[in-house]
């Protein structure tokens, strides 16, 4: 079966203001739908990533360079993954319908693991 990951982008900004109690009923949701998918044999592995942005090492002849980043017109930001298993594109797709971060007007980006 193949992989993949499910990129979730969000607004930092969208949470700011939420108290502590409505964070982890957001947590919940996560958490059951992570459950979900691992009742079902779906769930290979997820992360949350830090509110850090990162770092950029690019590459320029003999130089290695290493920026802060990444910045970009929009303000979602990559906020964590999930990797799952599914036998097509549209499988993936359809198992990421019902995942809490569309409910809080998150965006995910599903793209297929080459499993070189």
């Amino acid at each position: 079966m193949a992989q993949y990951m499910l990129l979730l982008y969000d607004n930092p900004q969208d949470f700011e203001g939420l108290g502590p109690e409505e964070i982890q009923k957001i947590i919940e949701k996560y958490k059951a739908w992570s459950e979900k998918l691992r009742d079902h044999g779906h769930y290979v592995s997820s992360h949350k990533l830090t509110e850090d942005t990162g770092r950029i090492v690019r590459r320029k002849g003999t130089e290695v360079r290493v920026t802060d980043g990444p910045y970009s017109e929009t303000k979602e930001v990559l906020g964590g993954y999930y990797l799952i298993e599914a036998a097509s594109y549209d499988q993936a797709l359809e198992r990421s319908r019902d995942c809490p971060h569309l409910e809080f007007g998150g965006t995910i980006v599903v793209r297929q693991v080459d499993p070189v």
